[in-house]
């Protein structure tokens, strides 16, 4: 399969499946459990926005990466958690009401924080290019995450039984989903695998470790709240 119709056409489709199955899981009692302890979403806002991106420059300039890897760290440090973080949480039982609702305000504030920190890394390492504003990801997350979501919390209502039956499928065909995209990700990039590891790989993986670290804290606070 073409890895742009995999990634453009296969992809978006699969994830709103997956949302739809998320949403099987979810009532709008578990939002209103979200609502009630608001600290977590505040704090994970916090470190997202803020945190975050301070410790992806940090990092940039600790190993003192080119220009154009330097914005593209920067650019993954100011991108919201998107799909796969929800879906995540729903296959290791996190709290899935939790993790949509900070996707979706995550989002909606990304239109704004990514132009500006994105653009800022460009001016700051004289990268070139430059990046409007990003009101067409609200789109995508409307489409591809709350509107599937809300139609399966419809159908649990619905059909509690239908629910509970199809959350075993949902989980498998995740896992699937997972694994073809990382395969067809690593197989189109097979030829720059090596060399991306070589650059980049150390950096991105503590950042990565560093995002991991703000979720779970996340998750705690909002148990303890």
């Amino acid at each position: 399969m073409d890895d742009s119709v995999l990634i453009s056409t296969f992809l978006p489709i699969a994830l709103a499946i997956i949302m739809f199955g998320l949403g099987l899981s979810l009532t709008v009692e578990d939002f209103r459990r979200t609502a009630r302890t608001p600290r977590a979403v505040v704090m994970a806002l916090a470190l997202q926005i803020l945190v975050l991106p301070v410790l992806a420059f940090g990092l940039i300039l600790l190993f003192d990466l080119p220009p154009l890897l330097a914005v593209g760290v920067m650019l993954l440090a100011a991108s919201p958690g998107g799909t796969t973080a929800n879906l995540f949480s729903h296959l290791f039982r996190g709290d899935v009401a939790l993790n949509i609702t900070l996707t979706a305000v995550n989002s909606i504030l990304a239109a704004v924080t990514i132009p500006v920190i994105t653009n800022f890394a460009i001016a700051y390492f004289d990268a070139d290019g430059e990046l409007g504003l990003q009101f067409g990801k609200i789109v995508q997350v409307i489409a591809i995450v709350l509107i599937p979501v809300a139609v399966g919390m419809l159908v649990r209502s619905r059909s509690l039984v239908f629910a509970e039956r199809a959350d075993r499928p949902v989980r498998i065909f995740s896992i699937l989903i997972l694994v073809l995209v990382a395969v067809g990700a690593l197989v189109g990039e097979r030829s720059n695998v090596v060399g991306y590891l070589e650059q980049v790989g150390l950096v991105t993986g503590l950042f990565c470790f560093a995002s991991l670290f703000n979720r779970l804290r996340c998750c705690a606070t909002a148990e303890d709240g």
